[in-house]
């Protein structure tokens, strides 16, 4: 098991926005990248926080991601449109298009965003959330694949051809823990085993498989040619190609390849259009309150629904802080020193701790 540090979000806010401000990003997606990497560590789903960084500076540097890119909109109509990324930061990419998906369906009832030339946009459910906060149900897809490359193996294939595929919903409750799932198709999210690299620790049995198309436990395996396997068999497989169908509604489509581009489908649904929402969000709190009042089976200690866990993380990890393995505060360090600066704590500013109180 790898040593851990364990830091404040304001500070690893701060480490980050300065990350990214020294690759020439301008201040304002430097903020909303960190936010949204941060908010991921929060949520107790560390395969998409600062882990990502040495990644994403990396991607800059040989020129995948253009760190100043602004989107751009196109093929729009009254509820639906295609948001350009312009191979930027897909976090801030997505939560452009989020923010303006609401305000469509807001004015239309429903809305569908597609989007072109953006790359990792971090965790989905960041995005289902955000919906939520505006009184909607969000619904993000993300997913693609190819006949010759892929991390995920398709039921009963000998290789991998798909991505991870995620797909997150989020629902409002009308309090602080809304309704949220977010999980990938495959068996664990890619990310997942940078963390256990990270850790230094086994994954679990019925994951992955080593390039020979043998079950395994070790991240090496799958770093060496390995691949995922579909969570729930020819079922999660099936959903696998759902989502990746939803998020080809971009185009982009490579037929003699008989591939597809990972990209994303985010739905925006008005819950005010259907129904009155306070009462709707009352109702779904007295739903889910009673789904966990089921007497608990024997070896767990309480029925939860999704969302749960992402909430309580939170709210531990803001008071206690945010382990870092140390392996990858080392990296952190190692990039900081390339940009020239410490990561020390003069890089906190006033409205990071503000912006993490608990």
């Amino acid at each position: 098991m790898a040593e851990m540090h364990c830091f404040n979000a304001s500070y690893l806010h701060a480490v980050t926005r300065q990350l990214f401000l020294a690759a020439d990003t301008p201040r304002h997606i430097a903020e909303d990248v960190a936010e949204i990497l941060i908010n991921a560590n929060l949520a107790g789903h560390d395969s998409h926080g600062v882990l990502r960084i040495p990644g994403y500076l990396s991607s800059i540097s040989s020129g995948g991601t253009q760190p100043a890119a602004e989107p751009g909109v196109s093929n729009e109509t009254r509820n639906t449109f295609c948001i350009d990324g312009r191979d930027g930061f897909g976090h801030y990419t997505a939560r452009q298009a989020m923010e303006r998906a609401i305000e469509k369906a807001k004015a239309a009832d429903t809305c569908a965003v597609s989007f072109i030339n953006t790359g990792h946009i971090g965790r989905l459910g960041e995005y289902a959330e955000q919906a939520t906060r505006a009184g909607c149900i969000g619904i993000i897809t993300y997913g693609g694949g190819a006949r010759d490359r892929g991390g995920t193996v398709p039921f009963g294939g000998a290789r991998g051809a798909l991505g991870t595929n995620p797909i997150a919903v989020g629902v409002p409750t009308g309090d602080d823990c809304p309704f949220i799932i977010d999980f990938a198709t495959s068996m664990i999210a890619a990310g997942k085993v940078s963390v256990a690299a990270s850790m230094g620790v086994d994954l679990p049995e019925g994951c992955i498989v080593d390039k020979h198309g043998n079950p395994s436990v070790k991240t090496a395996d799958f770093s060496d040619g390995g691949s995922l396997l579909a969570f729930g068999g020819h079922k999660g497989y099936a959903f696998s190609l759902l989502v990746s169908l939803f998020a080809g509604l971009s185009g982009n489509f490579d037929i003699e390849a008989a591939s597809m581009g990972s990209n994303t489908l985010m739905q925006v649904i008005n819950i005010s259009a259907f129904t009155p929402l306070e009462p709707y969000q009352q109702g779904v709190r007295a739903f889910l309150d009673g789904i966990k009042s089921i007497p608990p089976a024997p070896g767990f200690d309480e029925v939860l629904v999704p969302g749960d866990f992402e909430y309580r993380s939170r709210s531990q990890r803001l008071a206690n802080g945010i382990d870092v393995p140390d392996t990858i505060y080392r990296q952190l360090q190692e990039c900081a020193e390339k940009l020239n600066f410490s990561l020390n704590e003069d890089l906190v500013e006033p409205a990071d701790a503000e912006r993490y109180q608990t």
